[in-house]
């Protein structure tokens, strides 16, 4: 329902059509009045007037449920409806019984088109009206029966579709606050964490610079010794920097599955992935590695696949070599026709999923293209890594 925007006003050209041809459907409860003016033996002029009546009532309510934004109701609105229960009231007290479905789809409207509190009290005054015109038009209520209850859910069941539509933008636009929070505490959080990492170092190198300045007229050799504990302790804040920034750098498997979920939504692509990371236990670099596998297998399936559906599954399996953590991600896309030769990002991929005891496979399928990515599941003791020497 979201997807048909009930509730909003459309912004976009797909959602236009969209919307359009949702409306267009239900229309098609209409054919009673259409049958009553081509066959219901009514003169020409009643005819004309009729079918001018349909198409007026038609057209009020399409562009009144068209246009519905989730704004406060306006007068427009209210005023809109009440012409709208006029005509139907007019409609079916000239033209006969077959014209009372066109309450029905006033009190659609005034469930889609109205606030809440609003809309249950037009629901109810809207049946309540249909149910005193049918009681007053010849045989009308034999037709009360079969439109009260479509007017009560069909009313009902549009307040409760715009308070979904509304309720789900309202929580896309909290998670998008959160993330820029979170986004904030994070830089926050580095900017401290990077204060604690140098301010002990910068301040001990310029208490040994100017002490080695003192120094160095007179005692040369002291001077030396101070100015090697000086590149001792910048040497020893750059590696404790490089730790720093790359742990906040690296990838983690539960934060890239909501990235690939957002990018490919955002590429029109249905998604089919899993909501949370699997909970085997992983060194963090191989975890990194697959995530990196992640990151590159959905920015392909988005940029060069032309895919309309991409599935991603992580799997814990256990193979020959031991347990391991598989990923899949396959799309139904044709790509580009081109061979199916590695590029620069699937072979720095592999390459990286080697160093870690793991593997790539990718392969064309009769739907599309497939890649899987595995790691060990259990870390394996490894030796401090060297984050190299020098500036």
């Amino acid at each position: 329902m979201s997807s048909v925007g009930i509730g909003q006003r459309p912004t976009t050209r797909r959602a236009r059509v969209v919307k359009s041809l949702w409306i267009g459907i239900w229309l098609v409860y209409l054919s009673a009045p259409v049958s009553d003016l081509l066959h219901g033996g009514h003169s020409t002029g009643v005819r004309v007037l009729g079918w001018l009546g349909l198409v007026v009532f038609v057209a009020w309510y399409a562009i009144l449920v068209f246009r519905t934004s989730r704004g406060e109701t306006t007068l427009l609105v209210v005023g809109s409806l009440a012409v709208l229960t006029a005509q139907s009231t007019l409609l079916a007290l000239t033209l006969g019984r077959e014209w009372l479905v066109l309450f029905v789809y006033v009190s659609t409207a005034s469930g889609a088109a109205l606030t809440a509190r609003m809309a249950r009290w037009a629901i109810v005054a809207v049946s309540a009206l249909m149910t005193a015109v049918a009681l007053a038009v010849p045989d009308g209520r034999s037709y009360l029966a079969g439109l009260l209850i479509p007017a009560l859910l069909g009313g009902a069941a549009m307040m409760g579709v715009r308070q979904l539509v509304r309720t789900t933008i309202e929580l896309r636009e909290a998670r998008a606050t959160v993330a820029q929070l979170a986004a904030n505490e994070e830089r926050l959080r580095l900017a401290r964490d990077l204060h604690d990492l140098l301010g002990h170092s910068l301040s001990l190198i310029t208490l040994k610079s100017e002490l080695a300045g003192r120094m160095l007229p007179a005692h040369p050799e002291k001077a030396a010794l101070q100015v090697a504990d000086i590149e001792k302790v910048s040497r020893q804040a750059l590696v404790d920097v490089r730790e720093a920034v790359s742990g906040y750098r690296r990838p983690r498997l539960a934060g890239e599955l909501a990235g690939a979920k957002v990018a490919l939504t955002a590429a029109g692509i249905t998604a089919d992935l899993p909501t949370t990371a699997t909970e085997t236990d992983i060194a963090e670099e191989a975890e990194s590695a697959l995530a990196w596998a992640l990151r590159e297998a959905v920015t392909n399936v988005v940029r060069h696949s032309g895919a309309r559906r991409c599935t991603v599954e992580v799997l814990s399996r256990q193979t020959l070599e031991g347990p391991v953590l598989e990923l899949s991600v396959e799309d139904d896309g044709m790509g580009d026709g081109s061979p199916g030769t590695p590029g620069n990002g699937l072979t720095g991929l592999a390459e990286r999923l080697e160093k870690t005891g793991g593997s790539l496979e990718t392969a064309r399928t009769r739907q599309g293209f497939r890649l899987v990515a595995r790691v060990p599941a259990n870390p394996s003791p490894t030796t401090p890594t060297d984050v190299g020497s020098g500036p």
